[in-house]
């Protein structure tokens, strides 16, 4: 799952070949790569759904990080049911420890965080807009918090509505692919 090899110009998950990194992309680096793994959607009255993910972090020589993301539903027999959560976006270091990430998704729903490094490998951010097309799910904030722990990139999502508090939405644990 990597993009077009035959443009004029490419992405890289590695720090070894392509681009040059920029200078100010190296407090994100540890997130440079493919990622693989599994996840909880918190499901509230229906229960939680156990997902695949494959994530995608890369960069093309500027200070962002382009950011991808593939979910998908699986099933108590282990089997896949379908496709799931997909977002796409960027991640912006901001000096030394802030950080800015654009997110969408294709339910109709945009989130823009800002958020710090929290160590060199963990970074918090909050939603500092949200917006949402009438059909998307109803969101008016959320946190994530991303960390490398022995060598795996962990995430939780948590989401608030109108009406409710802010609550867990989705986590994972992956595994770096390369």
């Amino acid at each position: 799952m990597t993009g077009p090899t035959d443009l004029p110009v490419a992405d890289t998950v590695d720090v070894r070949s392509g681009p040059e990194v920029a200078h100010g992309l190296l407090s994100l680096l540890p997130l440079l790569g493919e990622w693989h793994g599994e996840g909880v959607l918190a499901g509230g009255d229906a229960g939680d759904r156990r997902f695949g993910q494959w994530a995608r972090f890369a960069h093309d020589g500027r200070d962002f990080l382009a950011y991808e993301s593939r979910t998908w539903l699986i099933g108590g027999d282990g089997r896949v049911e379908g496709p799931a959560v997909r977002e796409s976006g960027f991640w912006r270091p901001r000096g030394e420890d802030d950080v800015e990430l654009l997110v969408t998704s294709p339910d109709g729903l945009i989130e823009l965080y800002v958020g710090r490094a929290r160590t060199t490998t963990s970074w918090e951010l909050t939603s500092d807009v949200v917006a949402r097309t009438p059909d998307a799910p109803e969101t008016t904030r959320a946190v994530r918090l991303y960390g490398i722990v022995e060598g795996a990139l962990m995430y939780a999502i948590d989401r608030a509505g109108a009406d409710t508090p802010l609550r867990p939405t989705m986590s994972a644990r992956l595994e770096r692919l390369r």
